[in-house]
């Protein structure tokens, strides 16, 4: 039984009518009632909470501002294992899948927390002449955090905990097809901030359709807006944050490719494959798109394919044992299940999946012209494309305006990292298809049309600032003629 819907408003919680689409149980299919929507007055007054709260969090020393992360870290712990099912509930992702992402919620604190102690927020250079010019990165102000539905408290996580470890007041908007898990992790971050006098203007949670989203990015009193989505929700959110000339962090999503070196391993290639286009039930940024192979190893790669899609459980997401849940809605199922039969191409599909609910077999789709599969389908569904060089692997991996993610599959690892440095994408991993980074502190970049700016443990802290130079030049020296 899902909580029923609340949102927190300068730091008072309230019952959110319904006003946004139909839930669902992805499993099932049976309707969970309308989609929370916060109120246009409550909005208002979260604004204006947060607008106040502004001046006096940005001037909490770091220390301060450190330790209370901390102690929300603290109070997440205990909690991950009960937002990670409530998550997978509501999106369908296996429970096996859920669990591990649940080290995100608590951990995105502690990181930001760290960073704030060893100083990530100040900088100093000093000149020949022993005078030094002082950085220190401030907040731009209150910030909107928007998520989406594929893994919100996670991401709702790492965009709240950067935000108010640089100073700024958090607004959380998640994705209104599933409200749940952030709704549970808001409310052990209030009430951890309440407990120690924070004002309720520094963190508030609201709901809502793309319309709550608009209102909220266009207000002027929002200063910087950091969105994970589609890409037309996130030109709409550039847009309005362009008109505001206000900082936006956008990660919209991508065509993602996998190309097969000519002396992979046909049983790892497949396996790296079958990961990438099931995890999350295909409903992540960083899944596969594209898989691109030498002509002779197709049929041999395809039928290894085959073989581990058809070994695959599909059931409900909350039991252990299965492989590949449900998609998020019968609407999204609808439209992933449409853009692969306008594909046109024949379709290797070997999932038993149940009759009920928003369930989808994976499916690998041969015979389409590269032109004809440009554009992002976020679901378990990609083409499969062969090449005769590595020069024409690297065109068709680069043959979209996406740029998030690439992989390559190669035994001669030398060969494989020469290939992936070609691929025109933020991170490209040789023999990996995790939903991990390859380091923790390594920046999450995006190109072309998966985004804008950078993510990372230190870019989106970053992100919530600006910095100031300080210091003495003594520029009399320049232009004095005294003696």
């Amino acid at each position: 039984m899902n909580p029923p819907h609340r949102d927190l408003v300068a730091g008072e919680w309230a019952a959110a009518p319904g006003g946004g689409p139909v839930l669902e149980d992805p499993a099932t299919g049976a309707e969970a009632g309308p989609a929370p929507v916060t109120g246009p007055e409550r909005l208002e007054r979260a604004l204006a909470a947060a607008d106040d709260a502004a001046e006096g969090w940005a001037a909490r020393p770091a220390a301060e501002r450190a330790e209370l992360l901390d102690a929300v870290a603290a109070a997440l712990e205990p909690v991950t294992g009960e937002i990670a099912a409530l998550e997978a509930v509501a999106t369908g992702v296996p429970i096996r899948q859920a669990v591990p992402l649940g080290v995100i919620v608590p951990g995105s604190f502690r990181l930001a927390a760290e960073q704030l102690r060893g100083g990530g927020l100040a900088a100093s250079f000093t000149r020949e002449d022993g005078r030094e010019a002082e950085v220190r990165r401030l907040p731009w102000g209150p910030a909107l955090c928007l998520v989406p539905w594929n893994a919100p408290a996670p991401m709702a996580a790492h965009k709240a905990a950067n935000a108010l470890a640089a100073g700024c007041p958090a607004i959380l908007k998640p994705s209104e097809y599933a409200p749940y898990g952030a709704q549970r992790f808001a409310e052990v971050v209030g009430a951890v901030l309440a407990d120690r006098g924070v004002p309720g203007g520094v963190f508030q949670l609201v709901h809502g359709t793309g319309e709550t989203g608009a209102r909220l990015t266009a207000d002027a009193r929002i200063r910087a807006v950091s969105f994970t989505g589609g890409a037309a929700g996130g030109r709409s959110v550039a847009a309005a944050c362009a008109a505001g000339i206000k900082p936006v962090q956008l990660e919209l999503g991508g065509n993602n490719p996998l190309i097969v070196m000519p002396d992979a391993d046909v049983g790892r290639a497949a396996r790296a494959a079958v990961d990438l286009l099931t995890t999350l039930n295909g409903q992540w940024c960083r899944a596969l798109g594209r898989l691109i192979v030498p002509e002779p190893l197709r049929d041999a790669l395809l039928e290894a394919a085959g073989e581990r899609l058809a070994a695959l459980r599909a059931g409900p997401p909350l039991d252990e044992d299965t492989d590949l849940g449900p998609l998020v809605h019968s609407r999204h199922r609808y439209l992933v299940a449409a853009r692969r039969d306008a594909l046109g191409g024949r379709v290797l599909s070997t999932t038993k999946v149940p009759d009920e609910g928003s369930y989808l077999a994976p499916a690998l789709v041969t015979d389409v012209d590269p032109g004809d599969a440009t554009e992002e389908i976020f679901g378990p569904v990609a083409t499969v494309h062969t090449y005769r060089t590595l020069d024409e692997a690297v065109a068709l991996a680069n043959g979209t305006a996406y740029g998030l993610e690439g992989y390559v599959a190669g035994t001669d690892e030398e060969a494989a990292l020469a290939v992936a440095r070609r691929v025109r994408a933020g991170e490209v991993k040789v023999n990996g298809s995790s939903v991990l980074s390859l380091h923790l502190f390594a920046p999450r970049p995006a190109w072309g049309a998966s985004g804008l700016g950078e993510e990372g443990t230190a870019e989106t802290l970053r992100f919530f600032t600006n910095p100031r130079v300080v210091g003495v030049e003594d520029g009399f020296a320049l232009h004095s003629r005294e003696p």
